[in-house]
């Protein structure tokens, strides 16, 4: 993220403090014209470029205004009950298209539906057919522009806002994680401070631990903070009260984290009884038929990545031939579900003998903990750093997949000698099937911490639902085509 100055964050504060307030209103205001844009243009395919079966009745575009003056409201009514306009840490451009997708698409219906029970005049389907697949594809694209004109504005200063996360728990951890994958929110992590005294108080990664709560006004001060993030466990909600009244004294915005012994969202379901809110602690995410439908989804999409990059696979194989001598897979011996072993391929990105090479270059190691990786890898080949940065080197393990050895999503295979120097609550990696990507992947690659990747990996296994997987594998995709964190 960008890094301002506390007199400069404060000025751009002031700055844009105002045309945000009115964000949401022109976001609508722009909708409500794509969205109209997307109807004539609908009435333009079918009844100008005559695209689409013959027309008996040529029905004048003023006829059809009824269409749009209940078209428009109506996709802005859908998309505002579903938090469209509403800003979200937890919001992401797939999301948003989900949500655009369901009001084009709820909304058509509505249409179709009122056409067949007044029979006023038929309308052409083909019209109605072509307004669907317009709005859909207008409003996503204008959502991605205004997105990356959004990431522009944070990148230039404008709409930055500093953020303080108070408690240094696994959720404190994992709400810093999740704000530092996502710099389209448009915050700057300056750091976090432990909630009580802490007699070695440390850094976590890349993240600065600035003090306790006991320094929290200099620090508000000091690093212009324009918000906070308080994730202290249940026990401490007397000094919650602190942080709030801190808060309102400094104008400064508050975030809080529910404790609920610290178990996610996913394991949770609200119900009530005459109004009392009641929350079910729901089983583990990863029971059998879930273990099932992962299974399933694993053996479908690897096969069919298999079949649709064979070009690209052979073509890897002959460049990888041709440019060095020795075996075009590299085999390794990697941890799996349970502890277990298997041999996890991958296309071979370095000279022979690089394993037995690494020992010389252990003081140039960049990452910490168990993993060794080097930016500029003397053992890399020419082709094999183009391969790593795009990531390519991982496609072999489709068939790791096939076998049932690994799962398209899931934490990194583990090397032995990795696991060997784990903590007990590290091994809890091992509970799941290794991933070709994860969800450390999509969120900083090679260029987080090792306890950061555990944590985000042990965040997954808590976490595991369908939707998930799905997110991290187009999430993947951005990152692979960003390039982001690859070496």
């Amino acid at each position: 993220m960008i890094d301002l100055s506390p007199r400069l964050a404060t000025q751009v504060q002031q700055r844009d403090g105002r045309w945000q307030r009115y964000l949401p209103l022109g976001m609508a205001a722009v909708d409500g014209g794509l969205i109209y844009g997307a109807f004539a243009l609908a009435y333009y395919v079918r009844y100008v470029l005559k695209i689409g079966p013959a027309i008996s009745d040529q029905i004048s575009f003023s006829r059809y205004q009824p269409v749009a003056l209940l078209l428009v409201p109506l996709i802005l009514f859908v998309l505002t009950a579903r938090g469209a306009y509403r800003s979200r840490m937890s919001t992401e451009i797939v999301d948003e298209i989900a949500h655009i997708f369901s009001a084009a698409t709820i909304t058509t219906a509505i249409i179709i539906v009122l056409e067949t029970m007044t029979r006023n005049f038929q309308y052409s389907r083909g019209v109605i057919v072509y307004l669907w697949l317009l709005v859909i594809v207008s409003l996503s694209l204008g959502r991605g522009i205004f997105r990356s004109l959004q990431s522009y504005c944070h990148r230039s200063g404008w709409g930055v806002r500093r953020l303080l996360v108070v408690g240094a728990s696994n959720i404190g951890k994992m709400v810093m994680q999740s704000v530092m994958s996502r710099p389209g929110l448009g915050y700057q992590l300056v750091g976090f401070v432990e909630h009580r005294q802490a007699a070695n108080l440390k850094d976590f990664g890349r993240f600065r631990a600035l003090g306790t709560m006991a320094d929290l006004a200099p620090l508000l001060e000091a690093h212009a903070v324009d918000e906070i993030i308080l994730a202290v466990p249940a026990s401490a909600h007397e000094e919650a009260l602190t942080v709030l009244q801190l808060c309102e004294k400094h104008g400064v915005g508050l975030k809080v984290v529910p404790d609920l012994f610290e178990m996610s969202l996913s394991r949770v379901q609200v119900d009530d009884i005459a109004g009392i809110p009641l929350l079910d602690l729901r089983e583990e995410p990863l029971r059998p038929i879930g273990l099932a439908v992962k299974r399933v989804v694993d053996v479908i999409g690897a096969g069919v990545f298999l079949v649709v990059l064979s070009p690209l696979l052979l073509a890897l194989s002959a460049l990888i031939r041709l440019e060095t001598t020795g075996a075009i897979l590299l085999r390794q011996e990697r941890v799996g579900l349970g502890g277990r072993r298997f041999t996890c391929l991958k296309f071979r990105t370095m000279l022979p003998g690089a394993e037995q090479l690494q020992t010389t270059l252990e003081g140039e190691n960049d990452a910490d903990g168990p993993l060794f990786k080097m930016r500029d890898d003397p053992r890399c080949t020419r082709l094999g750093r183009r391969i790593r940065r795009w990531s390519l080197d991982e496609l072999p393990q489709l068939w790791n997949v096939l076998r049932g050895d690994m799962s398209l999503v899931g934490p990194r295979p583990a090397l032995p000698e990795e696991v060997e120097s784990y903590e007990p609550a590290q091994r809890r990696r091992l509970e799941v099937k290794p991933g070709m990507t994860g969800i450390w992947q999509v969120s900083g690659r090679s260029d987080l911490g090792f306890d950061e990747m555990v944590l985000m990996d042990i965040t997954y296994v808590d976490n595991w639902s369908a939707r998930l997987d799905v997110r991290i594998l187009v999430r993947t995709i951005l990152a692979v085509l960003a390039r982001h964190g690859a070496y």
